[in-house]
């Protein structure tokens, strides 16, 4: 099966089921190889090859409540490792390897098999472990983010623990993640609009991940702040306004005050992102979102240019009036214009995500308004 040794593009998928060790010092014993070929232009699979693999100490294995329903009468008549070592070196070397979990298990255990029948392991160009992959670009999302919880998560049915439907369904979990994570990147206004209040917050569910950036080649990661399974994006109300918009700055923003539970949500959001920041290798200092003025927490919110479409903010921009929201329309880019709005002792209610930078040794989290409402008659 696959492409002569000068041309071998293709990703090995594989998966090895084992024996468990039952006393100490006992080895796991191969039961059974899978893997199938894939293109990685197209994500296809291109072939296959799978087998029973019979242990050389067949009656030393325990064989009681294994989940892959492989039993010792099963393995009687199957090849040894021996005998399929060719073919596992033929399809696996100088490919780049693929599987989940697979730098800790299988590629030590691989390599193992080979040096007990003393000949040469393959090697390969290069490794993709899904499972740490997935777990610093799809967050904790699916949970534990183990094979079963990820298809589980995606509907993809039950993990069977059979070598061959394994590497298939770790290759349909990692299409799943890959096109959830570029539709949401795609599209985030649409994808990832939920505004949560910060006392709907759960604090130790908030986490930070590095995601793909697809949107600016400098940074091939950026940093993103989850709540369970969701971008984290906040909704706050009745927020007073401390200092307006300067005009002459080049970035926009208010100044508001920032309430106790909002605080709280922040300052985690503020250390997990800032550890995650310097475990990156950022030396950059870190400036925390929340500050006090006059003795009383406050935050910043930004008002962000439109970078597409009709509009000439990012930010929609209401006024409220007896409980009627109208959408204010601008024609053109004027700071001075937008400075009258938010005065100081006016009120808004915000709609913001938090968007981390790293900028000139410079660091930290901005608060990005996507909606804010003024409300006229407070």
């Amino acid at each position: 099966m696959g492409s002569s040794s000068e041309d071998r593009f293709e990703i090995a998928f594989f998966d090895l089921e084992t024996t468990m060790p039952t006393g100490p010092g006992q080895g796991r014993a191969i039961l059974e190889f899978g893997a199938i070929l894939v293109c990685p232009r197209t994500a296809v699979e291109l072939d296959s090859y799978s087998t029973l693999v019979k242990p050389a100490d067949i009656f030393l294995h325990s064989f009681v409540s294994r989940a892959n329903g492989i039993t010792r009468n099963a393995l009687a008549s199957a090849p040894t490792f021996l005998d399929i070592a060719d073919s596992v070196y033929k399809l696996l070397h100088r490919r780049i390897w693929a599987g989940h979990n697979i730098r800790s298990f299988d590629c030590v255990r691989i390599r193992e098999a080979f040096e007990e029948i003393g000949k040469p392991a393959p090697e390969p160009k290069d490794t993709l472990d899904t499972f740490q992959l997935l777990r610093r670009s799809f967050g904790h999302r699916a949970g534990n983010m183990q094979m079963d919880t990820l298809a589980n998560y995606f509907g993809l049915g039950e993990q069977k623990h059979r070598s061959l439907d394994d590497v298939r369904l770790n290759l349909k979990v990692f299409q799943s993640c890959a096109t959830a994570l570029l539709w949401e990147s795609s599209l985030p206004e649409i994808l990832t609009a939920r505004f949560l209040e910060p006392d709907d917050v759960y604090i130790p569910a908030i986490s930070a991940h590095l995601v793909p950036f697809y949107h600016d080649g400098t940074q091939p990661q950026r940093i993103q702040l989850f709540h369970k399974d969701s971008i984290l994006q906040l909704s706050c109300t009745h927020l007073k306004v401390w200092f307006p918009i300067n005009p002459n700055f080049p970035t926009l923003n208010f100044v508001v005050n920032a309430p106790p539970s909002l605080c709280r949500v922040l300052s985690e959001c503020d250390v997990l992102a800032q550890k995650l920041s310097t475990d990156s290798g950022s030396s950059s200092k870190w400036w925390p979102m929340v500050t006090k003025r006059d003795n009383y927490p406050t935050v910043k919110l930004q008002i962000p240019a439109a970078k597409t479409g009709d509009g000439v903010y990012a930010t929609e921009i209401y006024k409220k009036d007896s409980g009627t929201e109208q959408r204010l329309v601008f024609s053109k880019f004027d700071p001075a214009e937008l400075a009258p709005l938010f005065t100081p002792g006016s009120f808004v209610d915000a709609f913001f995500s938090l968007d981390i930078y790293d900028y000139m040794q410079n660091a930290g989290i901005h608060l990005v308004a996507k909606k804010l409402v003024i409300n006229s008659n407070l």
